[in-house]
């Protein structure tokens, strides 16, 4: 053991000697090894963020929700002019359903409608997402309110002119003033601020609950009534816990189906989408975005690893003659082989330490930069580390046989 630690150490102490006396070309050469490690780890560091991010974005939502709709989120074997045919869901529809499907806990109705400006006073801002939704909304996903409350059923079926803000709506109309029960003009009707949701930060599809107003869907409902083309009407369901979601699926189909008098034979008119499905597509996307950062990486890798080669031939060959006096003077053949992989395996970890370095440091100045937690996680300097070592050892395998394979009178020869 006590060998193998000497051996490490004499391995270091070349390996630094290398860098001070031939610092340009040693540098050129772990160049590779540092591209190669920094593009792979930067694409990982990447999308584990985006998964995180995307993960903690919908851990408010139960996976088993699932939205009724006349089209589908995802690719559909229903040809298109076909699903342009389908009738919007009804407000009718989401009460008959909500009292009929024993197997869902909550429902909402939603209207999926475009972007507004909202005014208070002298002061608006603009591109505001409006989410017009029945009162369950706040039992299917949680919003979370930091200043007074979500409305209630009684303001929800009325239609009252009651809004639930987002942080940043209320910094930029209100700033340090209290938002509640203060009326902001949007739709050339007034809305009381009744709630202001906590801080999201940036949403990972775009929206974030910073920038959205939650008021009742019948207040928009009574204004513009239920077909126009800037509304897509949408039913939430949540079933209950423990409940399978496909049988849930089954159960809505078949009532919502014999609601619409759809005779036998016929394909349905409406499309059913459960979050689960829209999160393994994301992990899927997830995964061939890592596929493609390693297939981007390898060559990088592959450069970085003659690199190495390059710098442990010419270590092989500097160092001739006293590989000849070690071997002289008892070395064997193992001891010459590991002394010349340990350095070419510490080489690499420093180019890779360095690539390591940059990813850290550019997380760092784009967490600031943007409102996205950029992170580089354990297990992806544990992968660095790995590569930058596996590189290291394939790549000075050769320069290291050989080195061993000197003959000890020939090396001291040569040398002199």
């Amino acid at each position: 053991m006590l060998l193998y630690l000497r051996l490490l150490k004499e391995s270091f102490a070349f390996a630094m000697n290398a860098l001070r006396n031939n610092m340009l070309r040693t540098f050129l050469s772990l160049l590779g090894v540092t591209v190669g490690i920094f593009s792979i780890i930067a694409v990982l560091a990447a999308v584990d963020s985006l998964d995180r991010k995307i993960k903690s974005d919908m851990s408010s939502v139960d996976k088993n929700t699932m939205y009724l709709k006349r089209f589908s989120f995802g690719p559909s074997e229903i040809p298109r002019w076909k699903r342009e045919q389908f009738p919007d869901v009804s407000y009718d529809e989401y009460q008959y359903l909500k009292g009929s499907v024993k197997s869902a806990q909550d429902m909402a109705f939603q209207i999926f409608t475009k972007n507004e400006t909202v005014k208070y006073n002298d002061q608006s801002v603009s591109s505001i997402n409006m989410v017009p939704v029945s009162f369950e909304f706040s039992n299917i996903q949680s919003v979370k309110i930091e200043h007074g409350r979500f409305y209630n059923e009684a303001e929800s079926n009325s239609g009252s002119g009651v809004a639930v803000i987002g942080y940043e709506i209320a910094q930029k109309l209100f700033g340090n003033e209290n938002p509640l029960e203060k009326k902001i003009r949007v739709y050339g009707r007034k809305l009381t601020v009744i709630g202001v949701i906590e801080k999201q930060g940036a949403g990972t599809f775009g929206q974030s609950n910073d920038t959205s107003i939650f008021f009742p869907v019948n207040f928009l409902r009574k204004m513009y009534g239920d077909h126009n083309d800037f509304m897509t009407p949408v039913i939430v369901i949540k079933p209950f816990p423990g409940e399978d979601a496909e049988a849930v699926k089954a159960e809505v189909t078949q009532k919502l189906r014999a609601y619409r008098g759809i005779k036998n034979g016929e394909i349905d008119n409406f499309m059913i989408d459960i979050l689960a499905g829209f999160t393994e597509l994301i992990d899927q996307m997830i995964g061939m975005m890592n596929k493609v950062g390693w297939g981007i990486s390898f060559f990088s890798l592959l450069v970085g690893g003659f690199g190495i080669a390059n710098i442990m031939f010419v270590s092989v060959k500097e160092r001739t003659n006293l590989i000849g006096i070690q071997k002289a003077l008892g070395a064997k053949n193992k001891f010459i082989l590991f002394q010349f992989l340990f350095e070419a395996v510490i080489l690499s970890v420093i180019g890779g330490i360095v690539g390591m370095l940059l990813v850290w440091g550019i997380t760092i100045l784009l967490t600031k930069v943007f409102e996205f937690e950029f992170v580089l996680g354990l297990g992806n300097v544990i992968i660095g580390t790995g590569l930058a070592m596996a590189i290291g050892l394939v790549s000075g395998i050769l320069p290291a046989i050989s080195a061993s394979r000197l003959d000890p009178v020939e090396a001291i020869r040569s040398g002199m």
